[in-house]
């Protein structure tokens, strides 16, 4: 509701869909004694989407732009643009299939989610020292100022 309150209807939408559809896949057969995990990523996204909504509405006070999808997160680089939820998406949808055609057994894939934790650390690592590296950088002398 803090995105709708923030005049963004269109991630509220998202929010509620995507909270509807975490309580979904909690309730069904398909989770294989994972409900733990999943009650824990409905709890988390219940908490972002509170400070989401704070961070938008302070940024609305301040004067900052703010457009329909923004976020806490910086979810494509700045640089390449590549499409990383729409990604996550695919590969969530393709990981829940083969889950429900008996291809994979998605427990034990899900086994290595600290994986994803790991690599997310080193994505905003990797982001921090790039975007700080290069605002470090000393200016030259002017010239004729030699005394």
């Amino acid at each position: 509701m803090g995105a709708i309150y923030n005049g963004q209807y269109a991630k509220g939408v998202v929010h509620v869909l995507l909270l509807g559809l975490m309580i979904s896949i909690l309730t069904c057969d398909a989770t294989g004694g994972l409900e733990p995990l999943f009650g824990m990523l409905i709890a988390v996204f219940y908490f972002y989407m509170a400070f989401e909504a704070y961070h938008t509405a302070r940024k609305r006070m301040l004067g900052e732009p703010v457009d329909e999808f923004s976020s806490l997160l910086q979810i494509q680089g700045p640089a390449s643009g590549f499409p990383i939820v729409p990604v996550v998406l695919i590969g969530a949808g393709v990981l829940f299939l083969l889950n429900n055609l008996d291809l994979l057994r998605l427990r034990a894939v899900l086994r290595f989610w600290p994986v994803l934790l790991i690599a997310a650390g080193c994505w905003l690592l990797y982001t921090r020292l790039k975007g700080g590296s290069a605002g470090e950088k000393a200016e030259p002398p002017a010239e004729g100022n030699a005394l």
